[in-house]
């Protein structure tokens, strides 16, 4: 059946006039997104859409959009998606852009077709799962790509959140504030050791003044981070111990016997201003 669709032939003979059937519709939906494209680019991407859509059908290889007949397609597509994604295009705003091409097109199948219900229906059947295959693969590129915005602005976030803050020449300080999981312990461990190693420092200190409650990984994870520091020449303080932390670090048996461990931030730099040879006095007037 499908060797006797006209499919390809009315691609070719109308593929001016369906262009402008198709942009004629887009610019009235009211899905359009003036404030995130223009009507230039809009005309660019459905011109080039059409013209490898032809070069597809002509293929006849019309039901499996992986293969490699629609290749130029599939790529066309993918980054009109992931720019579509970045935009901030919505899913369904993403793939409607394939999914319009419908009526322009199953209106000219009809009037060629005419009287012959049998070639249309297998016509609008190619038509059909053909779109619907692009369309749905829009959404996954599209879908794809966000996760790798959000990826990335997690990442961006978890920086920003552990700063790694010179307080003296060869004292280092890492305030950290909320939650500290397996993912945040390696880019505090990344940041801390990176700067050590940049500024030759001798003592870091860890303040967990922000870090609303410690179980035993947290624990585990402050222990990991104090070994790294000490194999790269620095020995680490841990403040910010509220009694209730160390309360619950007995408990939990965690041993931290071997850290040196400060209620406040003030008396862990003051025992490193010591450690340095270092002592702040008063100044008299």
């Amino acid at each position: 059946m499908a060797d006797r669709s006209k499919l390809g032939e009315i691609l070719v003979k109308y593929e001016s006039e369906l262009l402008e059937h198709w942009m004629k519709e887009q610019l009235a939906a009211v899905t359009l997104r003036r404030d995130l494209m223009s009507e230039h680019e809009l005309r660019q991407q459905s011109v080039e859409f059409v013209r490898l859509f032809r070069q597809g059908v002509a293929r006849r290889n019309f039901t499996d959009i992986n293969s490699q007949d629609w290749a130029p397609l599939r790529e066309m597509l993918a980054s009109v998606s992931k720019s579509r994604a970045l935009h901030g295009f919505s899913p369904s705003e993403t793939a409607i852009f394939v999914f319009s091409f419908k009526q322009p097109l199953l209106e000219r199948l009809r009037k060629e077709h005419g009287n012959d219900a049998d070639s249309l229906a297998q016509d609008v059947w190619i038509a059909t799962v053909v779109l619907d295959q692009l369309g749905l693969y829009t959404t996954e590129v599209y879908q794809q790509s966000r996760e790798q915005v959000i990826a990335r602005q997690q990442s961006d976030l978890l920086e920003l959140s552990t700063p790694v803050v010179q307080l003296w020449p060869g004292i280092l300080c890492i305030p950290l504030i909320g939650t500290l999981d397996s993912e945040r312990t390696q880019v505090v461990m990344e940041s801390l050791l990176q700067r050590i190693s940049e500024t030759g420092s001798q003592i870091a200190i860890i303040d967990i003044s922000g870090v609303p409650a410690v179980d035993t990984l947290v624990a585990q994870h402050l222990l990991k981070t104090v070994s790294a520091a000490r194999l790269m020449g620095a020995d680490c303080l841990v403040s910010g111990i509220r009694p209730q932390i160390a309360q619950t670090v007995v408990h939990l048996g965690v041993k931290l016997s071997d850290v040196t461990t400060k209620a406040t931030l003030a008396a862990a730099l003051d025992v490193a201003l010591r450690s340095l040879g270092l002592e702040v006095k008063n100044r008299q007037k």
